[in-house]
């Protein structure tokens, strides 16, 4: 089973079901459903998705949503190391950094995103959830 690491914008684009990304997003979760795929996500995430999603769900709702979620992924977590390594790196977003390092301390084999060039000094592979797909 392939061991990905997922980029926020594309939960976000699951959970929200964005109109022109919800369905790559959601094949990918049918696949790791069917124990096709391991995604991983960060703590970051977490977070992050809470806030975004409790601002139109309220956060009674938005508990219960990604609690059913957690159950699709593995939550890997944001440590010392990989803040200092994010602080020390050349991303430009600290946020993308930490996702990066994320990742790579955790042995992901990509990272899916929509947002190909926040990664572009990534030493794994960087794909979209439709280019993942396409050569899965």
């Amino acid at each position: 089973m392939k061991n990905i690491f997922i980029d926020t914008d594309i939960v976000l684009d699951l959970l929200a079901k964005r109109k022109s990304f919800y369905v790559p997003a959601a094949h990918l979760f049918t696949l790791a459903d069917r124990g096709k795929l391991g995604i991983n996500v960060s703590s970051l995430t977490f977070a992050t998705l809470f806030y975004l999603l409790s601002k139109d769900n309220g956060q009674e709702r938005v508990k219960k949503i990604l609690f059913k979620f957690k159950s699709l992924v593995t939550v890997l977590s944001v440590d010392n190391k990989i803040i200092e390594l994010a602080l020390s790196s050349e991303f430009k977003d600290f946020e993308d950094g930490i996702q990066y390092f994320c990742a790579i301390e955790n042995k992901c084999a990509a990272i899916l995103t929509r947002n190909l060039t926040d990664y572009k000094c990534a030493d794994i592979p960087v794909m979209t959830a439709e280019s993942f797909l396409k050569a899965i």
